[in-house]
């Protein structure tokens, strides 16, 4: 028998053996592998219970015969014991420089082949009146990621991306820079500020001024008079609850503001100008951003171009009987058959709402890529959305309606709270980018190693240290679940961090600048006895393929995240353990550090998928 290196192969040696034990035929998915607990004797650990049914044995006695027939025809078993249900197998030498020539002769390790097969990503979404946030980055962080496993698995993908240009908030920042802005551009404000904070800025000055517009308002008699044909008794809480309507009835910038929407959407060709021009400006400095997080898109979907298309499908719909028509001649689905309520999809006067406009994309971009698959990533409190967009597909027959899904995540905040855009409170994309790797140069200033490089180099360093320990804190946790992100615990270079496991690159490279002779050699396939933490390694470098699977499958990059961290914790012990470059035999040596070759090979490719560039030095 071949080598087996895969559990896959153990499980399909485990089916032989009770076939020809037994005349009894397993299904694989029967057959229940785990490493082997340190306080015995093992390597992989056969559970046997499972069988018991097929077969009709004592767990222990077919434990015993199972060992016996795998150690003499599974060339790789060097022994075995028995321990109640449990089959514990030990490999021989030869296994573990096996798996390890396995490994290192692939150099797209862990990446699945081509499969035909068409995935889009739809991720990040920006609003055009504002620069990104730290919810934001998240987004981002998740969405690119996702979009580099589904390619490790053979998918080709297609990150796409629905800018919402459009709309009341952007009318405000438009108001704002033209009642306050003078004309000034970007760079004639301030030649270091990037156009989405200029704009965003606007936005900010508009809700001010807003503000303090409804305060000077709330005492003046028309405020008086609404309280007191309302019978309010709590004049606070009633304000509170009231700004939408004052904005929409009674405030004069509110006026100005959806006048300038209505001749936008009247095509008015001043209002349509300085839109353009003022996105333009947000979307080149978001540019920027999106450089710095490693996103791209491959096509970039507009709200001012598709948020009418999806008609189209209402009346489909109406013709299937998937929609219905009420009196005033509004369009609603009726989903309580599902536990759903009733949601509307066209308003009375023939505009569409916002799920509509979903309806409507999501048939556009089939049309232009033909996808199976279609992933939104959407923070959770989209979720409700999302379930009634999917259905909604379903119902209408719509051939990639199989394929959906929402990746929901929960909040990110900063350790002192919560962010606010409207009130410019909101945690900037690019300065909270610029404080962690400002915190990585002060963590990495006094290293050796760094001193010697040039200023530029360590600029680039720096940069490569913070932004990786930006993204493995944000991708290290599940997405369901909400986060607190510490700036600080980022770059610490204990830990579950992104520095942590760069250290261990680092480490690897700095050894192999001392000798990389010996790597070449063929001298590390004769090494023997090997011990328990290259061992450990070895493991783990085998489940790299599984885990890139896995957390494609889950949409979970918090997987992949969590193992290279264990990768490379297994690797410190190692390099602590045992002596490398002095190694007491040339075979050791060279087999220590062919091992380090490839635990730097995977640790790149996963922090690679993750977005996170490796240094050669800290």
């Amino acid at each position: 028998m071949e080598m087996i290196y895969m559990q896959e192969e153990m499980k399909s040696a485990v089916v032989e053996a009770i076939r020809a034990l037994y005349e009894v035929e397993v299904h694989s998915d029967a057959i229940q592998l785990s490493a082997t607990r340190k306080d015995f004797d093992g390597d992989q650990t056969i559970l046997v219970f499972p069988l018991v049914r097929h077969v009709k044995m004592n767990p222990e006695a077919l434990a015993n015969q199972l060992g016996t027939y795998l150690k003499e025809h599974v060339k790789i078993i060097h022994d075995f014991n028995a321990v109640k249900g449990f089959l514990n197998v030990v490999f021989g030498e030869d296994y573990w420089t096996g798996l390890l020539q396995w490994v290192d002769e692939r150099p797209d390790y862990g990446y699945k082949p081509k499969n035909g097969r068409r995935a889009l990503i739809e991720y990040s979404s920006p609003n055009t009146n504002k620069p990104l946030h730290l919810g934001h980055i998240r987004n981002i962080l998740l969405g690119a990621a996702m979009v580099r496993l589904f390619e490790s698995q053979g998918y080709e993908v297609i990150p796409t991306q629905i800018i919402n240009d459009r709309g009341i908030a952007i009318c405000k920042s438009m108001l704002a820079w033209k009642k306050l802005g003078g004309g000034r551009l970007p760079k004639e404000e301030d030649p270091e500020m990037k156009g989405d904070h200029f704009v965003g800025k606007y936005y900010v000055l508009f809700d001010q001024a807003f503000k303090e517009e409804y305060m000077k308002w709330q005492t003046s008699d028309e405020a008086l008079q609404i309280i007191r044909d309302r019978k309010v008794e709590d004049q606070a809480d009633f304000f509170k609850k009231f700004k939408n309507e004052y904005f929409n009835r009674h405030s004069l910038l509110g006026r100005e503001a959806i006048e300038m929407l209505q001749q936008w959407e009247r095509g008015d060709l001043k209002v349509r100008a300085l839109w353009q021009q003022m996105n333009s400006w947000v979307l080149d400095g978001i540019a920027h951003t999106y450089k710095r997080l490693g996103a791209d898109f491959q096509k970039n979907y507009y709200e001012s171009e598709v948020y009418s298309i999806g008609k189209a499908l209402v009346v489909k719909g109406l013709e299937s009987g998937v929609f219905y028509r009420q009196e005033d001649g509004s369009v609603w689905a009726d989903l309580e058959d599902i536990g759903m309520d009733k949601k509307i999809v066209l308003r009375s006067d023939g505009t569409s709402v916002y799920i509509t406009q979903d309806l409507g994309t999501a048939s556009l971009r089939y049309d232009d890529f033909k996808a199976e698959r279609f992933i939104y990533v959407v923070a959770d409190e989209q979720e409700y959305h999302f379930k009634v967009l999917f259905e909604l597909l379903k119902r209408l027959g719509e051939p990639y309606a199989d394929g959906l899904h929402h990746l929901s995540y929960g909040m990110v905040e900063l350790p002192d709270g919560k962010m606010k855009s409207r009130e410019g409170t909101v945690v900037d994309a690019d300065d909270l980018m610029d404080d962690v790797v400002s915190l990585a140069r002060a963590e990495s200033k006094d290293r050796g190693e760094v001193e010697s490089l040039s200023s530029e180099e360590q600029k680039t360093l720096y940069e490569m240290i913070g932004m990786g320990a930006l993204k493995y804190f944000i991708l290290k946790v599940n997405a369901k679940k909400r986060m607190v992100f510490n700036p600080a615990d980022s770059v610490d270079l204990q830990g579950q961090t992104g520095p942590y496991i760069q250290n261990a690159f680092v480490r690897i490279k700095s050894m192999l600048r001392k000798d990389t002779d010996a790597v070449t050699t063929g001298e590390w396939k004769r090494y023997s006895q090997l011990q328990q933490v290259e061992k450990d390694i070895l493991v783990l470098l085998k489940e790299y393929p599984t885990v890139l699977s896995t957390a494609t499958a889950e949409y979970n990059p918090s997987l992949l995240a969590g193992y290279l961290y264990q990768l490379a914790k297994a690797f410190h012990k190692f390099y602590h353990d045992v002596r490398i470059l002095s190694a007491e035999t040339p075979e050791a040596k060279a087999f220590r550090l062919k091992l380090a070759v490839n635990v730097a090979s995977v640790l790149q490719s996963g922090m690679g998928i993750l977005g996170i560039d490796m240094p050669d030095r800290m």
